[in-house]
C-alpha cells in the first residue's frame, strides 16, 4: 500500500490572503490569516498530483483521512517559546559564530568585545534570538575538542545573557548543551540531528528544554562527497517522522521542537533546490520549520558569487520564497539586509 504525504501549495500572502480567507476560498496557515493556501499536492514515491482544498471530499476515504489528518496539523496554530513569535512569520536566527574557520564569517567575531557587539546589533537589526557556535560543522571541517569549544564560547555566552539577549546554543556536545542550559540559552541547535553525542537526548529530556532536529547525511568530513537520497524531499520527510517517534519513545513528550532539513548538509544543488522548492511538506508534521539559507553554496552555483560574503542578494531573495511558503524561523548572517527586504515586500505586497 502506497504511503501518502501532503504538502500545502499555492500561497497567498498579506491583503490578498485576508480577502480569499474571508470569502473562504483560501485555508489560513498556521490560524494566520496573512498566510493561506488553496491547494495541496498528494505525494507517494511513485506519483505526485496537486488538487484544490475543495476536492478532498472526493478522495477514496482512506486517503481523504490521512490527508485531512495533515491538513489539520498544517492549520493549527503554533505555541510560542525560546523567545520566537509563531503568530507572524518569520521568525530571525541571527548567526555569531565565535570561531576562527566557519565557511563565511570565520575570525571576524571571535573575541569577547567583537562577539558581543554583534550580537548586540543583530538584535538590534531585527534577530528574535542570536544562534551562538564555537565549532565550524562547514564541509569538510572536523571535530574540536570540548574544551576548547567551551573556552570559544563562554565568556561571550555569560556576558550576553547576562544582558538579557536571548540565546540559541550551536553545539553538537552534550556537556556544553548542560553548561548552556545551566547558564540561561533558550534554544538548543545540533546540526548532527542529536546523533552525533549519545548523551545529547538524555540531557535534553532531563532539562525539558526546546532544541533543533537538523537533518545531516554523513558528518561534516564527508558529507559533501556524494550525497545520494532514494528522494531526498520523502527521506528528509521520514527521517523526521522516526527521529520524533524515538524522542517520544525516550519520554521527550513537549512540542517545543523545530525541525531543520538541513540545507548544504549532505546535500547537493539538486537536493537543496528541491528541498526549498518543496519546503512546505515540512509543515504536515506539526512543528515549526528553521531554515538555514544564508550565504549557503547554493547561492554560489545558481549566481556564480564565490565570495560567501557577496551573496546576500541569493540570501535575501530566497528568504522572500521561503516566508511565502510559511517557514516560521530564517538562520541568517546578514540579518540587517534580509529583514529590510522582508519588510519591504511585505510592504509592497500590501499596498
Amino acid at each position: 500500500m502506497s504511503r501518502y504525504y501532503t504538502r500545502a501549495c499555492n500561497f497567498y500572502y498579506g491583503n490578498q490572503s485576508k480577502k480569499l480567507v474571508k470569502k473562504n476560498k483560501a485555508v489560513p496557515f498556521n490560524q494566520m490569516k496573512e498566510i493561506s493556501f488553496d491547494q495541496i499536492e498528494i505525494l507517494t514515491r511513485k506519483s505526485k498530483k496537486k488538487i484544490f482544498i475543495n476536492q478532498i471530499k472526493d478522495l477514496p476515504k482512506s486517503i481523504r483521512t490521512k490527508i485531512n489528518f495533515d491538513l489539520k496539523k498544517i492549520k493549527s496554530r503554533k505555541k510560542n517559546f525560546s523567545n520566537l513569535n509563531f503568530k507572524k512569520i518569520p521568525n530571525i536566527l541571527g548567526i555569531l559564530n565565535l570561531t576562527p574557520d566557519s565557511f563565511s564569517d570565520g575570525g571576524k567575531f571571535n573575541t569577547k568585545i567583537k562577539g558581543v557587539n554583534r550580537a548586540i546589533d543583530l538584535i538590534n537589526f531585527g534577530a528574535n534570538l542570536i544562534d551562538v557556535g564555537g565549532e565550524s560543522t562547514r564541509p569538510g571541517s572536523r571535530a574540536i575538542k570540548e574544551n576548547l569549544e567551551w573556552q570559544r564560547i563562554s565568556k561571550v555566552l555569560k556576558s550576553l545573557l547576562k544582558k538579557k539577549i536571548p540565546i540559541s546554543l550551536d553545539t553538537r556536545k552534550s556537556n556544553i548543551i548542560k553548561k548552556g542550559i545551566n547558564l540561561g540559552v533558550k534554544l538548543i541547535n545540533d546540526v548532527s540531528g542529536l546523533d552525533y553525542d549519545t548523551e545529547t537526548i538524555n540531557v535534553l529530556k532531563r532539562y525539558k528544554v526546546p532544541f533543533v532536529i537538523q537533518h545531516s547525511q554523513g558528518t561534516p568530513e564527508n558529507m559533501q562527497k556524494k550525497p545520494i537520497y532514494k528522494n531526498e524531499l520523502l527521506d528528509i520527510y521520514d527521517f523526521f517522522e522516526k527521529k520524533l517517534k524515538l524522542l517520544r519513545s525516550k519520554g521527550i513528550n513537549h512540542n517545543n521542537i523545530i525541525l531543520d532539513p538541513g540545507i548544504g548538509f549532505g546535500k547537493n544543488l539538486k537536493h537543496n533546490m528541491s528541498l526549498i522548492r518543496n519546503i512546505s511538506i515540512f509543515h504536515s508534521l506539526g512543528f515549526p520549520i528553521l531554515v538555514g539559507n544564508s550565504r549557503k553554496r547554493f547561492i554560489k552555483e545558481l549566481s556564480g558569487k564565490n565570495d560567501s560574503k557577496s551573496r546576500n542578494g541569493g540570501t535575501v531573495a530566497s528568504s522572500i520564497y521561503l516566508m511565502m511558503q510559511g517557514v516560521q524561523i530564517l538562520r541568517i548572517h546578514d540579518v540587517n539586509e534580509t529583514v529590510q527586504g522582508l519588510k519591504i515586500f511585505k510592504n509592497i505586497i500590501n499596498s
